[in-house]
């Protein structure tokens, strides 16, 4: 651990990346924490999948009980993409199911870092991917105080219908808010079993108060509260205006390619699509698949770098990368995976080329973003160990103090009854411990 600390102290001569070797059961996450408490600045932790990204999430949450230790991986349960199969002339349309607690907690991460400086976010690859950007959150963002001039319930619940908050006054839940005479309850998006309770006399804000959802009791009370939008992608104030003559212009441009080209089905298909979605973005401001209109919705230039995670952070932070030698070929290939099927829907009059611009982080982008960097691995790849340049540090042993567990050997005569004894023993001991019984095979 010492070890790493000290070489991360040469990051101010140029030298940013760390290796951590170690065999499973050697304490690696125990060191990173120690490393993110020395250094005192947020960190994100990226994991393979979400199984260890969860596990890792408990760990650091119980080193870390008084920070805010978040968890950040895809919000689907189940994911289909849009594609295009040109052999069988399939179009299989989008489709997905949306886990609401891990929308929740994604929420919950990004608003720690808008909010705290002790942050630790364990995500999975799924942080290098389009955002939205963080400063059309902030600017988005309502904050309400106790002795501040709103107006009325009803002003304030315009600011939050332009947040994606949808008034429902019999079922208030998380992105739903309820008005009752001068009081109103929101449920925000990063909150499961809490309403924020906003009450008013005459324009002035009374009090602000944390409500739980089913009891309906005062869990405490604020001095004030910020709301931020209900979904991440936010559009820019007075963007979408320009966002859609953007959008029709290259439709035109890109219809008329096609047409060129003798792609007359292809460019009937495009205009038609184009055409239902800008309809739906002129009445309601969104549309299915607005994020593959990114680049024209957010302002940004044709193949700039997505806003991702990594732009929430308002400091520099430390990046561990758990597993690296898998962690790490993941990163690189999700660039390559995502252009290839949208190369082929673009190719066919699906979308147009701008949605090349919803993407992932390029490997190069991603390592650009990275202050300093650990990789940790029990095997690690030649890329951490060429970014290393030998600064390795292997964990041979536990530094957490845990002892091994002593074992001890029984006759084989009477062992069911035996076992049983024991851990009947084992158990009134340890009085909150749980105790179990493994049988092996021979």
């Amino acid at each position: 651990m010492n070890r790493i600390c000290a070489s991360g102290v040469l990051a101010k001569e140029g030298r940013r990346f760390q290796t951590l070797l170690g065999a499973t059961g050697t304490g690696k996450t125990f060191v990173m924490a120690q490393v993110i408490r020395q250094y005192g600045r947020p960190a994100l932790v990226i994991a393979p999948n979400k199984t260890l990204a969860g596990q890792l999430c408990d760990e650091f949450r119980s080193f870390f009980p008084e920070s805010a230790v978040e968890y950040f991986v895809s919000y689907y349960d189940y994911y289909q993409p849009e594609a295009y199969v040109s052999s069988s002339d399939t179009y299989i349309e989008k489709a997905s199911s949306i886990n609401e607690d891990i929308d929740r907690l994604r929420m919950s991460a990004t608003r720690a870092l808008f909010e705290r400086k002790d942050v630790i976010i364990v995500a999975s690859v799924s942080c290098i991917y389009s955002l939205g950007m963080p400063s059309a959150v902030l600017d988005a963002a309502v904050k309400i105080r106790v002795g501040g001039l709103e107006g009325s319930t009803q002003k304030i619940a315009r600011k939050l219908v332009n947040l994606s908050y949808s008034r429902n006054d019999t079922e208030p839940r998380r992105g739903r808010f309820r008005i009752r005479g001068d009081v109103l309850d929101i449920g925000v998006a990063w909150e499961r079993n809490v309403l924020y309770r906003v009450e008013l006399s005459g324009s002035i804000v009374e009090s602000i108060s944390e409500v739980d959802l089913a009891s309906g009791n005062v869990l405490r009370a604020r001095d004030e509260v910020t709301i931020y939008p209900a979904r991440l992608f936010v559009a820019p104030e007075g963007n979408m205006k320009t966002a859609i003559e953007s959008i029709q212009a290259e439709c035109d441009s890109r219809a008329a390619m096609l047409l060129a080209e003798g792609k007359a089905l292809e460019a009937e298909r495009l205009k038609s699509r184009v055409k239902n979605d800008l309809e739906m973005l002129e009445t309601t401001g969104h549309c299915t698949g607005i994020e593959n209109y990114s680049r024209h919705v957010l302002g940004r230039q044709p193949d700039s770098r997505p806003e991702t995670l990594l732009d929430y952070f308002r400091q520099e932070w430390l990046l561990f990368v758990d597993e690296s030698h898998v962690t790490l070929p993941q990163v690189k290939a999700m660039w390559n995976g995502d252009r290839a099927r949208k190369e082929n829907l673009i190719h066919f009059g699906f979308r147009l080329p701008s949605a090349l611009d919803n993407r992932p982080l390029r490997y190069e982008e991603f390592m650009s973003l990275v202050h300093q960097a650990v990789f940790v691995s029990a095997t690690p790849g030649n890329v951490e160990l060429s970014l290393s340049e030998g600064r390795i540090v292997e964990q041979l042993i536990r530094p957490t103090g845990i002892l091994d567990p002593r074992i001890r050997v029984i006759p084989t005569a009477h062992q069911v009854r035996r076992s049983f004894g024991y851990l009947g023993l084992w158990f009134s001991e340890s009085g909150t411990e749980k105790t179990g019984a493994l049988r092996v095979a021979r």
